[in-house]
């Protein structure tokens, strides 16, 4: 296997030299890795330390809205909620970034005038990903104009499943170009594989190692748009790939588990995971995101409870 990212030059030559590279991979144990995520599940956060873990995950939340409704009004009250989740308390942190549709970017950018969180854009005919590759880099140029610090785009899950490896890895490959800024700055690249739809662990695996060797800077579960989205064991098998990668390369590469992920038990358990699989140098907004919408008002409440001894209930907070 190769050790440096130089070296991966000679697994994407061709689909077939990727395709020996990403079977060659180990196999995914699929009862020790859901046995593993259900054991370190069970670890329970107290007191103190629960309080800085919900800060902790508060920073990590990409706040999102992403509906045909979406208005600018809606993105102007969500881009103020992410920078005070609690207008009663200014010690609440603000949360990692706001993330939209890409022709609500500009409308994001203005709102947070200046503040420590970033826009986050999905971009490549987000959900589906079903439109030719001009297209999804129009998209994706388009986001990074209007001014997004990041963007979050989905693979042709048709291209990997039927074992298109290559073009897979092309097309990151390409919208990681398409995140370049005239000045040579770049957004970051998050890489979504919807891993509801990819049917086994090992696929989940590959596609991983497929976004990872192409240069992304996270890699995602999932759009939020499906049944089956964010689950402890596909993030801990994204968590392994990424500590395994950057074992072999010194690269360190984020991990965003989104959709399903709503409440405080919830989030404190992936924390426990990322703590547990990938280390500390995980902890932090900058390699780790939450995709969440509803999961923040959860967070805020238990913080208040922490706070002041009371349960607020959701009146006390805003609905997004």
């Amino acid at each position: 296997m190769p050790t440096t990212l130089t070296a991966f030059a000679d697994v994407t030559t061709s689909d077939s030299a990727l395709r020996r590279f990403l079977h060659g991979l180990p196999g995914v144990d699929a009862v020790g890795l859901e046995a593993r995520a259900a054991s370190l599940g069970t670890r329970s956060i107290k007191t103190t330390a629960k309080a800085f873990a919900i800060d902790l995950a508060i920073s990590m939340i990409d706040l999102t809205t992403l509906e045909g409704a979406d208005t600018p009004g809606k993105v102007r009250a969500l881009s103020a909620k992410a920078v005070h989740p609690d207008p009663t308390d200014r010690g609440t942190p603000m949360t990692a970034a706001v993330c939209v549709y890409p022709d609500m970017v500009a409308t994001a950018k203005a709102a947070l005038h200046g503040a420590d969180v970033k826009v986050a854009s999905v971009a490549t005919a987000f959900p589906a990903g079903r439109a030719a590759l001009p297209v999804k880099l129009a998209d994706t140029a388009d986001a990074v104009a209007a001014g997004a610090d990041e963007i979050d785009m989905v693979i042709d899950r048709g291209a990997f499943l039927a074992g298109r490896y290559l073009e897979t890895y092309e097309l990151i490959k390409a919208v990681k170009e398409a995140c370049v800024r005239p000045d040579g700055s770049t957004a970051r690249l998050k890489v979504i594989f919807e891993t509801g739809e990819l049917s086994t662990y090992d696929n989940i695996r590959r596609a991983s190692w497929i976004g990872m060797i192409a240069g992304a800077d996270f890699i995602k579960t999932s759009t939020g748009k499906v049944g089956v989205n964010a689950t402890p064991a596909n993030t801990l098998l994204m968590l392994e790939a990424v500590r395994d990668f950057k074992e072999q390369t010194g690269v360190q590469i984020g991990v965003k588990p989104a959709g399903g992920i709503r409440t405080t038990k919830d989030a404190l358990k992936f924390l426990v995971l990322v703590n547990e699989t990938a280390g500390a140098d995980w902890l932090t907004s900058q390699w780790f995101r939450f995709g969440a919408s509803s999961l923040l008002n959860d967070l805020l409440m238990q913080r208040q409870k922490l706070s002041t001894g009371r349960y607020s209930g959701p009146d006390y907070v805003t609905v997004d």
